[in-house]
């Protein structure tokens, strides 16, 4: 077990028993739970945010973005692959101001800084999950499988990190999502429920929660790869790549042969638009390791 993986599940545990933070997520819930088409949820202008998203983004990189003529202009659940922390801030940067676009992230990643409590809550359009890092269930496995000097951090991460997969959290979030795309607005969900290794993959089998959550509001899935936001330097070219809307018919109860056929679908067109032979550019890698893990 490296060094960089041990100092990221302290963060975690960190972040998970900081009150700030546990009262972050729960001010957002609360928030997020009593809007309704006559008091939406207190939120910056999407034009604002997307104008100062963009300023940022383009400051620091280079941005392609291939075919938007594709992304709906109605209610709509993108699913991004994903690479990095910066995803959402550069898919914001650049998806149109109509719908407003909510985002799945995770709550210690999006909360674990006092800046970042900050800018969530000016800016809302956030819905915060709760989950178990990869590098924590590598830290787990690794203390069971007779690592001794990995147990009292494996117990750490048992006993105070929330795994958000009770029956009550689960339907709290189901009912913001539907409202919000029952409202017209549109979300961005990473179906692969954690950050990818490399670019070009994608981690499967994807969640089921994003096809479930389409099929009962009966709105279209997009499918979206990002490309470059793996390894980030300064100019470094970023692509964002629209797929083809994928429709289905509306249920109010999907089926699970249902829901694993159009995920499978959904797995092809993701597939179909990440590149199959990612090669970075030869070309200086300014301030790599700063903009790698200024969002962590």
């Amino acid at each position: 077990m490296n060094a960089a993986t041990i100092k990221r599940v302290q963060e975690g545990i960190a972040a998970a028993v900081n009150p700030a933070v546990r009262h972050a997520i729960t001010e957002t819930f609360e928030r997020l739970a009593t809007i309704n088409p006559e008091y939406p949820e207190p939120r910056i202008n999407s034009t604002l945010r997307r104008l100062g998203l963009r300023s940022l983004i383009r400051s620091l990189f280079r941005v392609r973005v291939e075919y938007p003529e594709r992304i709906p202009d109605s209610a709509a659940v993108l699913a991004v692959n994903h690479l990095h922390h910066i995803d959402p801030l550069l898919l914001l940067s650049e998806l149109p101001t109509q719908p407003y676009y909510y985002i799945l992230g995770d709550a210690r990643t999006l909360y674990n800084k006092w800046w970042k409590r900050l800018i969530m809550r000016l800016t809302g359009g956030i819905i915060p999950l709760e989950r178990v890092w990869k590098e924590e269930v590598a830290v787990m496995e690794a203390a069971k499988a007779g690592q001794h000097d990995l147990i009292a951090l494996a117990t750490a991460v048992a006993q105070h990190v929330p795994k958000g997969g009770d029956v009550q959290t689960l339907r709290q979030i189901d009912r913001i999502v539907l409202g919000i795309l029952t409202r017209g607005d549109s979300i961005i969900v990473f179906p692969e429920g954690r950050l990818g290794t490399a670019e070009g993959k994608l981690h499967v089998p994807l969640k089921r929660g994003t096809v479930i959550y389409a099929l009962r509001a009966g709105v279209p899935i997009l499918p979206v790869a990002l490309i470059g936001t793996h390894d980030l330097y300064l100019r470094k070219e970023l692509t964002i790549r629209f797929g083809h809307p994928l429709s289905f018919s509306p249920t109010a109860i999907p089926k699970r042969q249902e829901i694993e056929a159009v995920l499978l679908k959904l797995q092809k067109a993701m597939l179909a638009i990440l590149p199959a032979n990612y090669q970075e550019a030869d070309e200086p890698k300014l301030l790599r390791n700063f903009l790698n893990h200024m969002l962590w």
